[in-house]
């Protein structure tokens, strides 16, 4: 049967990681914030109703959107962040929901394996889209860690990113499977191929 995973956690767990792992056992695999990407691409609706929200501001010299300056406002107030929701939402859900069905529609094998991250998989209601979710978690230290060593945010601007998405605590309790990702590349390989191993027996 083929297989629809869900890949979600926080800021800072390794889920792009986790996604990266799953390609190279086999998985086909689509991230949400590239769609996001794609949405948020130059002249297109979402772009300019972005820009026309938070002002030019927020571009970076070329044109395109500068992500890091659109977070950072979005991280600081929750009425931009969903103001920026309302906006990118629908069109990336939709892209999202279409991949699902082209992939159900036509799996490359009869065991074949799609895996989506999607950060805001619990946030937005999408769970029941995928056939499973893995949460992705780490340890708060680790988030924060994390974030300031690999883009020089202040560790308490990471504390803040931290605290404005839905605790881990509540996504591992609805998570089908959880990997925990507090350790190094090797040790995170060694469980994505053991939940890889049992997705497959399914």
């Amino acid at each position: 049967m083929a297989f629809v995973l869900g890949v979600t956690g926080g800021v800072g767990t390794g889920k792009s990681a986790v996604l990266r792992m799953l390609a190279g056992l086999g998985a086909r695999t689509l991230s949400a914030d590239d769609l996001a990407r794609e949405v948020l691409a130059r002249d297109t609706p979402a772009f300019r109703e972005v820009v026309s929200r938070f002002g030019k501001a927020i571009l970076a010299p070329g044109g395109d959107i500068d992500r890091a300056a659109l977070a950072s406002i979005v991280f600081s107030d929750a009425d931009a962040r969903r103001d920026l929701e309302r906006i990118t939402h629908p069109p990336i859900i939709a892209r999202i929901q279409s991949a699902i069905d082209e992939f159900r529609a036509d799996p490359p094998a009869s065991d074949a394996v799609f895996a989506l991250e999607i950060p805001l998989i619990f946030e937005c209601g999408l769970e029941d889209m995928v056939d499973q979710v893995l949460v992705v978690a780490a340890e708060q230290e680790t988030q924060a860690n994390r974030l300031t060593s690999r883009s020089g945010a202040r560790r308490g601007d990471a504390l803040s990113r931290i605290y404005a998405q839905m605790p881990l605590s509540r996504k591992i309790e609805r998570a089908d499977r959880v990997i925990w990702n507090d350790g190094d590349l090797e040790s995170l390989a060694r469980s994505v191929k053991a939940v890889w191993q049992e997705i497959r027996l399914l």
